[in-house]
């Protein structure tokens, strides 16, 4: 029963998030949004629904390790085997604006998360809390970012025509898939806790395990999916943007609003799993740095896939 709960949840999960961006994008289309700014903002939120909604219902349940587990284990599966599976497919060439301002600040969000929650470490504290103050920064850290990314675009419009790909639709059926999205959200958020949550009990592991394997992978299928098909097509440097913008999105927007709606008490997360998640930082931008100067090989791609392997291994056996 977990199991039906858990897939049936992460497939209302996804239909939602996919309503909610297709409505929601048609509405700011027929406002005359341009499809920069809905891609920006809407679609990028449209493809981290699926772990803001977990995070947060998590939260709300009490379930901290959920929470906090979902989004870094989002991260590594970004990292590691979304971008090692693109590369594995075709390499994939990084520009030097992304490998010296945007790789950066996803390993300087990682710094960050990893300073907000290690309260014992750091402060000598008796647990380890990502406190509300801890959430409103990281959300300032999302508004700066939001901020840097229209700077960018901007200039980048001003160079090319735009291109319409939004869809247009009836405002009625429009504000169907808002409402019929945000409930499927909502709805699939409850029954995915709740699958996860029974699943863990029910094997006597943690929920910090399930939160960083099972419940990342799922709630990573939209950034997976976008990866791999841009690859087929023969565009793998979109999987680099998706990726680190899917990485900031999770840390700054996502446990941001976690942490301001109710404080996170952690107990499964471990040290070592932030060193995972910084690492694997630190190893995406090396790859691109040295080696075969700003191309990410397949050889690479599997040795970042190799590293996915071998750290949920130590999970399991730990």
């Amino acid at each position: 029963m977990h199991i039906i709960f858990l897939i049936g949840g992460l497939l209302l999960i996804l239909w939602g998030a996919n309503a909610l961006t297709d409505g929601a994008a048609a509405v700011a289309k027929r406002f005359r949004i341009s499809d920069l700014v809905i891609g920006l903002t809407i679609v990028a939120f449209g493809t981290s629904a699926p772990e803001l909604t977990v995070s947060v219902v998590s939260a709300l349940k009490g379930s901290a390790d959920l929470a906090v587990g979902n989004v870094l284990g989002s991260n590594l599966f970004n990292t590691l085997m979304i971008v090692g599976c693109t590369a594995a497919i075709l390499p994939i060439k990084i520009t030097q604006g992304t490998l010296k301002h945007e790789i950066p600040l996803t390993l300087l969000a990682s710094v960050a998360f990893f300073i907000c929650a290690s309260d014992i470490l750091i402060n000598r504290a008796e647990a380890d809390v990502i406190s509300r103050s801890d959430g409103l920064l990281l959300l300032c850290f999302f508004a700066i970012f939001l901020g840097y990314t229209f700077a960018i675009a901007r200039k980048e419009t001003a160079k090319k025509e735009e291109d319409s790909s939004v869809k247009a639709m009836p405002h009625g059926k429009a504000a169907l898939f808002i409402i019929g999205g945000l409930a499927g959200l909502i709805y699939g958020g409850q029954l995915f806790v709740d699958g996860a949550s029974g699943i863990a009990r029910s094997l006597g592991v943690s929920e910090s395990i399930i939160a960083l394997t099972l419940v990342a992978g799922g709630t990573s299928l939209p950034e997976l999916a976008t990866s791999v098909v841009a690859a087929l097509k023969k565009k793998p440097e979109i999987a680099i943007g998706n990726v680190i913008g899917s990485n900031l999105f999770n840390i700054f927007f996502v446990l941001g609003c976690s942490a301001t709606i109710t404080p996170l008490n952690l107990q499964g997360i471990q040290v070592i799993d932030f060193y995972a998640l910084i690492g694997s930082s630190i190893l995406l931008y090396l790859f691109g740095m040295f080696f075969k100067k700003r191309t990410i090989t397949r050889l690479e791609g599997i040795i970042l896939i190799a590293g996915y392997i071998a750290y949920t291994l130590y999970l399991i056996y730990s």
